[in-house]
């Protein structure tokens, strides 16, 4: 698969609240050497930001429950982390970079692995 990651890769941190997609997820990226975080809600992702410093990439999805959604955590993580690169996905809604904060990526739904490791690699 290719392009592979950087020879340092950042750890990615994939928020989504759908467990078949968040697996699939998980296994492109760590098939392609990345160093992989999950969590199901964004507040549970802005939790675990608050507990590590090695978070370089966010991959999200804009669709979630809970107090936040995708795009509200992006624009977080934005203002408070501003050195983690953002990747936002919907399978509902088309974004472009221009709407997403931070020069942030769209990958549209569904997606296969080659277009999310190409996203998150480019990101990193």
């Amino acid at each position: 698969m290719s392009p592979h990651p950087p020879a340092f890769s950042p750890v990615v941190l994939i928020v989504e609240d759908e467990a078949l997609l968040r697996m699939l997820a998980v296994d492109f990226l760590e098939d392609e050497g990345f160093v992989v975080l999950e969590a199901a809600t964004a507040e549970e992702a802005v939790s675990i930001l608050e507990s590590r410093a090695d978070i370089g990439v966010l991959f999200t999805d804009v669709n979630m429950p809970g107090t936040m959604d995708g795009l509200g955590l992006a624009t977080h993580v934005a203002e408070r982390w501003p050195h983690i690169r953002l990747v936002v996905t919907s399978g509902r809604q088309g974004l472009t970079s221009d709407q997403l904060p931070d020069d942030g990526q769209f990958v549209q739904k569904p997606y296969g692995q080659r277009q999310l490791v190409s996203a998150i690699a480019h990101a990193a």
